[in-house]
């Protein structure tokens, strides 16, 4: 498959980042990192979600928009492919999941003007994790401001990019259910994710794999 842009996404605590890592060192591809850690209203969100929410959500939009659209943009010839832990369209995941009615439908308007000049991915991998995992994932890797993450909120999220995958029918979308496998130290596991990415064909809509 002639992949020159990949995203791999997922839930928080899924393993989306490490596993762009693993691949994009082992390829030698340009890698696109979400910049959230200096984010100064998530701390905030996550104690008090209804007092910052729409802080965080139009910061993250800002910062999202910026970043990929100076990536993306700029091809680097040196590189295979770019691969991206994050795509755009999580801005309007996320804010679904957090904000009131009110507050979604005047961040859908700014979204829907910024989103037609993102570029698509030639493949978009989903990891899909369960939420008591996702929740085992986020405790075991001790980031003080994510202990205050819900079940409720993270099936909120789940849900919300299974509604993306159903409304948008123009990406290839590849989602790998991961719960039995451990792709950072089984190496097997993560060969199995690499043969799934690399060397399948797969249509235009959304293709569900359990390893």
């Amino acid at each position: 498959m002639n992949l020159n842009y990949i995203v791999i996404e997922g839930n928080i605590g899924a393993g989306k980042t490490t596993l762009s890592k693993m691949i994009a060192k082992e390829y030698n591809a340009k890698l696109i990192l979400e910049q959230f850690a200096d984010n100064p209203f998530l701390p905030k969100f996550y104690k008090e979600p209804d007092k910052y929410s729409f802080q965080l959500e139009l910061s993250f939009l800002a910062e999202r928009y910026q970043q990929l659209n100076q990536e993306l943009t700029s091809r680097d010839l040196f590189r295979p492919f770019t691969l991206a832990d994050y795509y755009f369209m999580k801005s309007l995941i996320f804010a679904r999941a957090t904000l009131k009615e009110d507050e979604y439908n005047l961040y859908r308007q700014i979204f829907n003007i910024i989103y037609k000049s993102i570029p698509k991915p030639d493949l978009y991998v989903y990891l899909h994790v369960d939420v008591k995992n996702l929740k085992r994932n986020i405790s075991n890797r001790g980031r003080d401001y994510e202990k205050e993450i819900s079940e409720e909120y993270l099936a909120r999220v789940q849900d919300g990019y299974f509604d993306f995958f159903r409304q948008q029918n123009d990406i290839k979308y590849l989602i790998i259910d991961t719960n039995s496998l451990d792709f950072v130290e089984n190496q097997r596991d993560y060969a199995k994710i690499k043969e799934l990415i690399f060397e399948r064909q797969y249509p235009v809509g959304i293709n569900r794999i359990t390893i």
